[in-house]
């Protein structure tokens, strides 16, 4: 990963660690698909300048809209799954179950990326996935396959699919244009989904107002956007495994805020992420 890709990324991972703790005090006062939906709802506010300053660049043909409706609805489910399963697990876990997203970018984008599979991203998976089980070691004799962990895990697919969706196929699409379009269509499907399946709510409590216009701007408008050009400039497999960083940071932001334990044998989890990130990184010949 270049200079200006890793400052960026080190953004995106401090803005998405810190997200998983605002998320789960968001979750205190809305049910799982409120939350979701008023994300998305806002980030479109948030993005809605742009339109007005980049509609020339705005796609023209039909084949591009679908294909940036379809991105909008399969991340919209993503979504919403990971926001379900959050609200029955521990910030901390939550997102290692959602970060298990790199293990199916590896094989997605072998398969339809034609991405090289080196010894060294081979060891840099290995260590990451390590690692994130390591920082999870403590509590294994609580697992138990849970309807919030199925969840989590479905939300980390549908993450992967979009990350290959995008890189195949709208790659040539700005991604401040990609979010500008996918968050309004994702607002409307969950909006539309939760008042079907739920109940329109929305908290005045400071706190969750504070809380959901983090996720929608920070974690969402700024994150999202930067994490798209991030894929759109380097290899899919390098960023999805280098975002195995953002687990650690959330359990950390979990212990701060949430008063969530840290147990001794995270500093291991945390180590073999680092050494997974720097195999995956590492140039081959």
């Amino acid at each position: 990963m270049k200079k200006r890709g890793l400052l960026l990324f080190v953004i995106v991972v401090l803005a998405w660690g810190f997200n998983w703790t605002v998320m789960k005090i968001g979750l205190r006062f809305v049910s799982p698909l409120n939350l979701v939906s008023q994300r998305l709802l806002f980030a479109s506010i948030a993005l809605s300048p742009i339109l007005a300053v980049e509609k020339r660049k705005l796609p023209k043909d039909g084949a591009t809209w679908l294909k940036l409706i379809s991105i909008s609805v399969v991340n919209a489910a993503c979504m919403a799954s990971t926001h379900v399963g959050l609200l029955y697990e521990p910030s901390g876990l939550s997102s290692i179950l959602t970060y298990t997203q790199p293990l199916f970018v590896f094989c997605l984008a072998a398969l339809f990326l034609g991405e090289k599979v080196t010894l060294t991203r081979i060891l840099g998976i290995v260590f990451g996935f390590l690692g994130v089980v390591a920082i999870y070691m403590g509590r294994l004799n609580q697992v138990r396959l849970s309807s919030a962990s199925l969840f989590l895990i479905l939300g980390a697919f549908l993450w992967a699919v979009t990350i290959i969706f995008y890189k195949k196929f709208l790659a040539y699409v700005n991604p401040e244009i990609v979010n500008v379009m996918q968050f309004p269509v994702g607002a409307a499907f969950l909006i539309l989904l939760t008042s079907m399946l739920d109940k329109l709510t929305f908290s005045t409590n400071m706190v969750y107002v504070l809380s959901v216009l983090y996720t929608a701007i920070v974690g969402s408008a700024v994150a999202s956007t930067i994490w798209l050009y991030l894929i759109k400039i380097e290899e899919a497999i390098v960023v999805s495994t280098s975002s195995l960083a953002v687990p650690a940071v959330a359990l950390i932001f979990g212990s701060i805020f949430l008063g969530e334990v840290i147990e001794y044998n995270s500093l291991l989890g945390f180590i073999l992420i680092s050494a997974g990130i720097y195999f995956v990184n590492k140039k081959y010949k």
